[in-house]
């Protein structure tokens, strides 16, 4: 699946499901600079003690295995790979990201993990072995068959809604981060520069002069 392929299978869905997730994303980009002495931390300012208790706990779980945590990265990379603009979902910390909005929104937890076994399984029974330890050509000929809806066949469809939620998961871990922000040229806000009236108008209206 090529990189702008998968992007244009992900769809505005995945984005949107990126501005209501943001706020829970972690920052795995970089480590916060420390404080100077006397200081807050940024990302504690403003913060209930309990938040940050919370947030410390939901780091310090675990809830996929190490197994559950390869095959999502193995898909979050299908989903967005490495091309020649920008690195890949896994590149951008997007398994991590998975990882925390599980412990943080439970409700995808169960479909998730369920999601996971039914793509072990298939691949168990198609070839012999679990999704990771598939080929690269094998991943894909079974990504297909869930990654595009109206073409899944009946007997596909609980891989279909897994892999619906892997895709927005993925989009909205990616494009939250900052390699992902920079993929798709989002810069934020920026302060305009003032430079006056045009000419033309201030002609328009016989104010060359004032």
């Amino acid at each position: 699946m090529k990189r702008r392929e998968s992007l244009k299978a992900i769809g505005l869905a995945g984005l949107a499901s990126g501005l209501l997730l943001d706020s829970c994303r972690p920052d795995t980009a970089k480590a916060p600079t420390p404080p100077a002495a006397g200081e807050t931390p940024a990302d504690e300012a403003g913060r209930q003690p309990y938040e940050l208790a919370r947030d410390k706990k939901l780091h310090a779980d675990t809830f996929f295995t190490p197994h559950e945590m390869a095959t999502i990265t193995t898909l979050a990379d299908i989903i967005i790979p490495k091309d020649e603009k920008s690195g890949s979902a896994s590149d951008a910390k997007v398994p991590e990201f998975i990882e925390f909005i599980v412990k943080d929104m439970p409700e995808h937890q169960l479909p998730l993990r369920g999601g996971l076994r039914w793509l072990d399984l298939q691949s168990a029974t198609r070839f012999g072995q679990p999704f990771v330890a598939c080929t690269g050509p094998q991943q894909l000929e079974l990504v297909n068959k869930i990654a595009y809806p109206k073409r899944a066949t009946p007997d596909m469809q609980a891989g279909v809604a897994f892999f619906n939620r892997m895709r927005d998961l993925t989009a909205t871990g990616f494009f939250s981060s900052k390699m992902g922000m920079a993929d798709i040229g989002y810069v934020g806000n920026a302060p305009n520069r003032w430079t006056g009236v045009p000419p033309e108008v201030l002609k328009q209206y016989g104010m060359e002069q004032a």
